[in-house]
C-alpha cells in the first residue's frame, strides 16, 4: 500500500481458519490464534489508517465444533453405487463407471447420480447414515438456492457435530497415493486432515523438512505427511448457522457504509463501491 497505492488490496489471513478446524473454536490454541491474528493485523491497520484507507474485515463462514466424520463415499461404495479402479495396489475413484459418488465439502456433500433410475438406490444408501441430517432433492436445493446446473443430484447436509470425508477406500492399505499428500486438486473433496501430520510416522517431521527444502530450491517435492485418521478434526462449517454468532462477519471502518445484512453475492459490489470503482 505504501509503494504502489492500489485502489483495492486483498489480504488473506488464515489464523482463524486452520487452528479452529484442527482444535475447535473453544480450544485455548484457537484463542491464541485470535491473539496472533491481532498482532499480525496491527501494522497493516496502522498503515491503512495513516493513509486514510477504508478497511473491511470479511469472513466467509463461522466455524463450529464437530467430532464425527461421515464417510459418505464409503456408504455409496458398500451399496454398490461407487466404483474404483486399481493401479499398483491402490484404489482410485472411477466417476465415469460409478452410479453415484459424492464430492465432500466440509458439512455439505454434492452427490452426483449418473441416471435418474439410481436416485432411489442412492437415497436408500444414505438415508440411514449416521451424521446426515438432510438430503436435499430438486425442491430442497431450490429452497436453499443450490439449484445450480453443476450441483449434485442430491446435496447432503451434515448434522451439527458432523462433517463429510471424501474417503472411498475400505482398506487403508489400498488408499490412493495422494491420500497422504497435501494434494487439493486430486482429491474428490476437501480434506481438512491435511492440517495435521501423521502421528504414526516417526519420520514425519524429517519428511516435511525435506519437502520444504526441495520446495525452496525450486525442485519438485511431495509432502507425504498426512494421516488417514479423520477423527482429530474439531471444527467445520457449511450448514446454515444456528445463530448469528456462528455465521460470517463483515466489519467496515467507514461509519454507516454497511447498515444491514449483506448477501454474500453483494459483497463484490460493496467492495467496489467503497473503493470508488463501482
Amino acid at each position: 500500500m505504501s509503494t504502489r497505492r492500489p485502489d483495492l488490496t486483498l489480504c488473506y489471513l488464515p489464523h482463524l481458519d486452520y487452528d479452529l478446524q484442527r482444535f475447535g473454536p473453544d480450544d485455548p490454541r484457537s484463542l491464541k490464534a485470535a491473539a496472533d491474528l491481532d498482532a499480525a493485523l496491527a501494522p497493516l491497520l496502522d498503515d491503512a489508517r495513516a493513509e486514510g484507507r477504508t478497511v473491511v474485515a470479511l469472513s466467509e463462514y463461522g466455524i463450529t465444533r464437530v467430532n464425527r466424520p461421515v464417510d459418505i463415499n464409503r456408504a455409496l461404495r458398500r451399496a454398490g453405487l461407487l466404483e474404483v479402479h486399481t493401479q499398483d495396489g491402490m484404489e482410485y475413484l472411477d466417476p465415469m463407471a460409478s452410479r453415484a459418488f459424492a464430492v465432500a465439502d466440509h458439512q455439505l456433500a454434492h452427490v452426483y447420480v449418473r441416471r435418474p433410475e439410481d436416485l432411489d438406490a442412492t437415497r436408500a444408501a444414505l438415508d440411514g447414515l449416521p451424521g446426515i441430517e438432510q438430503l436435499l432433492d430438486d425442491e430442497g436445493k431450490k429452497t436453499h438456492h443450490l439449484d445450480h446446473p453443476r450441483a449434485g443430484e442430491l446435496v447432503a447436509v451434515a448434522e451439527p457435530d458432523a462433517w463429510f470425508t471424501y474417503y472411498y477406500w475400505l482398506d487403508d492399505d489400498r488408499a490412493p497415493d495422494f491420500a497422504q499428500l497435501v494434494e487439493i486438486h486430486r482429491k474428490p473433496g476437501y480434506d481438512p486432515v491435511e492440517l495435521f501430520m501423521d502421528p504414526l510416522d516417526p519420520y514425519v517431521k524429517v519428511k516435511a523438512a525435506g519437502a520444504l527444502a526441495r520446495k525452496k530450491l525450486g525442485m519438485r517435492y511431495r509432502m507425504a505427511v498426512v494421516p488417514l485418521d479423520p477423527s482429530p478434526i474439531r471444527g467445520s462449517h457449511g450448514r446454515l448457522p444456528a445463530s448469528d454468532d456462528d455465521g460470517p462477519l463483515l466489519i467496515c471502518s467507514t461509519p454507516r457504509a454497511v447498515t444491514d445484512r449483506v448477501a454474500a453475492t453483494d459483497v463484490k459490489q460493496l467492495l467496489l463501491r467503497l473503493a470508488g470503482l463501482g
